[in-house]
């Protein structure tokens, strides 16, 4: 009779441990996501400004002052 209730118990808390698993790896797709879609990722005129100043084509005035043109709204 105690074997049968000690294996239930296992497979209980095998369960639980699995249903406790799905709901952390839904929490942690939903942050992603949200993280993902408002993040401030700079756009490609950004992106294209920083590489002209890393190789050198502009220098840090100029690439401060396109920047700021870029992000006035």
């Amino acid at each position: 009779m105690m074997d049968g209730m000690a294996g239930m118990c296992i497979w209980m808390l095998i369960s639980g441990l699995f249903g406790l698993a799905i709901l952390a790896l839904i929490v942690v797709g939903v942050v992603w996501l949200v993280r993902s879609l408002s993040g401030s990722r700079p756009d490609a005129g950004e992106q294209e400004l920083r590489r002209r100043f890393a190789a050198g084509e502009i220098d840090d005035e100029e690439f401060r002052r396109r920047r700021e043109e870029l992000r006035r709204p």
